[in-house]
């Protein structure tokens, strides 16, 4: 037995951390590079996970690759050949489909591998000749590890290849491979045995001091049962001792290395400091960039990590949300209102210790100028703020205890068979937000007044904020026993891992820019997601303006909040007011207050010395800039902003109530104002308390979304033995589906 070297370092104690593997071995097993038949090779599998390795390579990292194959590559030739050994006459005869039930003999497995090594080797010569990178081929087997010079001279050959930017691959001579050594196996600590290619990586894995190895099979990873059975999870982070919680399985579809042998292969590397991640590599979905993902630090497969977080996993965290969610839910609406109060009251109580926080955030965000200044203005509370938070949460309290677990409908379907449509929480919300961390309460007072349970990732740029502020919204939560049902995601995890947990997630809502939208719109595709992923609001100037609600409205549209989502980004201007006094009026306004303007193609078309011509008239500017657009009449305004616009909020000036009215019904957006301001879309300002957000979805919440939003329905029926069967054509009873007045009030 060899005794396991000394460690050449920790292994990665997070994800986050892979992005820094230097060395890499890829360990390929046979369900990955076998076909489903188990006879030849999934070439298309193999060819994207070698242009993987390619790039790795290509980016400087020292890339080895472990490989199965064989077998099942000489397996393919030896029974083509044997097929054609054959009579060739009764070949000629028997047709194709006879040909294929001729008898072929058991064939040897030793046989088959050295049939086809030579052809697996030619195979990934090609491939990776296509990305001018050099293959070298090492076969090996238990004795090359256990006899000192063997194993020093391995050793030698893969640094030597290694330093030439070549990738080696290796397999188990399984043309000569003898039986694993007795007692020598993965059951020691300090010895193993080469007896599969799990093994085999483990040990080149340690012998070179590999900082990855990524271990792939046909499975997600690791379950804490067998993967198919009910109620297995997979293990996202694994530790050594959590074996005891493991039911394995049995042995692989192809490979002679089961779930069990890859375990103890993987721990017996993480000893010897190399991390490892098991994962699938064999899913259509994830195949092309699954080793690229695992190298990003995505959160893919089964992760080995010796170092045990602090806290909950994300999972965990999940888990404790939406049990105490159900006993949230189950609460009175006054002790969900009370609550709501006890968080306002603090919100206020703990002022200082808010505002000390938010300093600490708004100084390192200073020192790193990672942060546009309008980020800068989000991230910032003041006194002012904390006490209209306060005020939004209290009403929230009075209005939540009449539009919550109502009844919408009432209907006797038959004599004594009663139905009910009734409000009901969503279950888990995932909110992801930037920069603001006044949304932090305000989300979680809408969570606590739906009876919703709550996940809140914030930016780390705000960290010191969310945390204070989760804190004393847990203080709130604790005086009915539901502290658990709001959670503050302060792991390493990423927005896109989150967006994978879709059997533990009911809706996310991202509270952040475009881009942040867009990404999580693009990354939850199992999750429904709720929000807007632009806000290019406009405001169109009509003929019959008057002047001084013009200027005010642009004014306050533009420059009171330039960064929020329901500020104006372009301003329409009827072209019968071109070179008037309001125009000119309107353009000394913008000036004063300092905002660049950018033409439209028609406005730039009007000026001889016109401000730059805009790049995009879909731009959503978050700052004291804006377009200015010329338009011929209102139906062209109306056309401009389905054609360019959101859909969030759009304004017209007028004084003729007939225009307005034609503007009103005929902007499809979620929010439409005549001679008011687009600031006005906020769930505060409409009464409702505090909003999640602005949805521009078309369906379930539109708008700025509240409580209203945050509930879906369910239908409760009571009978008393009812069956369909009665309501047939031959049945005793008939359907009356008679409506039966609401009672007013909620219940519980």
């Amino acid at each position: 037995s060899i005794s396991l070297p000394r460690s050449h370092g920790k292994s990665f104690a997070h994800r986050s951390e892979l992005k820094q593997a230097k060395r890499i071995v890829v360990k390929l097993g046979s369900a990955v590079v076998t076909r489903g038949d188990e006879c030849g090779l999934a070439l298309g599998r193999l060819a994207s996970i070698v242009e993987q390795v390619a790039v790795l390579q290509n980016q400087g990292r020292e890339m080895m690759i472990v490989t199965s194959g064989a077998v099942a590559f000489g397996k393919q030739r030896l029974r083509h050949e044997i097929l054609l050994s054959q009579s060739v006459r009764q070949a000629l005869h028997s047709g194709q489909n006879q040909l294929k039930d001729m008898s072929v003999p058991v064939l040897e497995a030793r046989a088959c591998a050295a049939a086809g090594q030579s052809g697996l080797m030619a195979l990934y010569e090609a491939m990776f000749t296509q990305y001018s990178i050099c293959t070298a081929q090492i076969l090996v087997t238990n004795l090359d590890f256990h006899d000192e010079q063997k194993r020093r001279n391995l050793n030698s050959t893969l640094h030597e290849l290694l330093r030439m930017n070549i990738v080696p691959i290796i397999n188990t001579n399984d043309a000569v491979v003898p039986p694993p050594v007795p007692n020598s196996d993965l059951q020691g600590v300090n010895v193993i045995s080469i007896k599969d290619n799990d093994s085999l990586a483990a040990r080149l894995a340690v012998e070179m001091k590999v900082d990855l190895l990524i271990a792939l099979s046909d499975v997600q990873g690791l379950y804490d049962s067998p993967p198919g059975t009910d109620d297995a999870k997979l293990i996202d982070i694994f530790y050594p001792g959590d074996q005891q919680s493991i039911t394995f399985g049995t042995k692989s579809r192809v490979g002679i290395g089961g779930m069990e042998a890859k375990v103890k292969a993987a721990l017996w590397a993480l000893q010897g400091g190399t991390s490892v991640i098991i994962a699938n590599g064999t899913d259509p979905k994830v195949t092309g960039h699954v080793i690229t993902d695992i190298v990003e630090g995505k959160k893919v497969g089964t992760f080995f990590s010796e170092v045990k977080p602090a806290g909950p996993t994300v999972e965990q965290q999940t888990d404790m949300a939406r049990h105490a969610g159900r006993t949230l839910a189950s609460l009175l609406p006054e002790q969900r209102g009370e609550i709501i109060c006890c968080l306002a009251e603090l919100l206020t109580e703990k002022k200082e210790e808010i505002l000390n926080a938010n300093k600490k955030d708004m100084e390192l965000a200073a020192t790193l100028g990672r942060l546009s200044q309008p980020l800068i203005n989000r991230l910032s509370l003041s006194t002012a703020k904390l006490n209209s938070l306060a005020i939004g949460l209290r009403q929230l309290a009075v209005s939540s205890r009449n539009s919550v677990a109502r009844v919408l409908r009432r209907t006797r379907v038959a004599n004594n068979l009663e139905l009910e449509q009734i409000t009901v929480p969503i279950g888990v919300l995932l909110v992801i937000f930037e920069s603001r961390p006044d949304c932090l309460p305000q989300v979680s007072a809408l969570a606590i007044a739906s009876g919703n349970a709550l996940l809140l990732k914030g930016g780390k740029e705000a960290s010191n904020t969310n945390k204070i502020l989760h804190q004393l919204t847990q203080e709130a939560l604790s005086i009915h026993g539901v502290a658990d049902a709001i959670q503050l995601v302060s792991t390493r995890e990423e927005v896109e891992d989150l967006c994978r947990l879709d059997k533990m997630i009911d809706l996310i809502i991202p509270r952040g820019s475009s881009q942040l939208v867009r990404g999580i719109q693009k990354a939850a595709k199992g999750i429904p997601v709720l929000g807007h992923s632009e806000g290019i609001c406009h405001v169109y100037i009509d003929s019959d303006a008057s002047i001084d609600k013009a200027i005010d409205i642009i004014k306050d549209s533009k420059c009171d909040y330039p960064a929020a989502c329901n500020a104006m980004e372009t301003l329409l201007i009827h072209r019968d007011l071109l070179r008037t006094p309001m125009f000119d009026q309107i353009i000394d306004m913008l000036r004063t207050e300092e905002v660049k303007i950018h033409a439209g193609p028609r406005f730039a078309s009007y000026l001889t010395f016109s401000p730059s011509e805009v790049k995009s008239l879909r731009t959503e500017y978050g700052d004291l800039e804006c377009c200015i657009e010329v338009v011929d009449s209102m139906q062209d305004a109306v056309d401009h902003i389905h054609k360019y616009g959101s859909s969030h909020t759009d304004v017209i000036v007028t004084e003729n109530e007939e225009t307005a009215e034609q503007f009103l019904q005929q902007v499809d957006s979620a929010c439409v104002f005549w001679n008011a301001s687009s600031r006005f879309a906020d769930g505060y300002r409409f009464g409702l308390g505090a909003e999640v957000g602005i949805s521009t979805a078309r369906i379930h919440a539109r708008g700025p979304v509240g409580l209203e939003g945050l509930l879906t329905t369910k239908w409760v029926l009571r009978g008393e033995g009812h069956a369909v069967a009665d309501f047939s054509e031959q049945g005793s009873m008939k359907y009356l589906h008679e409506n039966i007045p609401v009672p007013q009030g909620s219940f519980n």
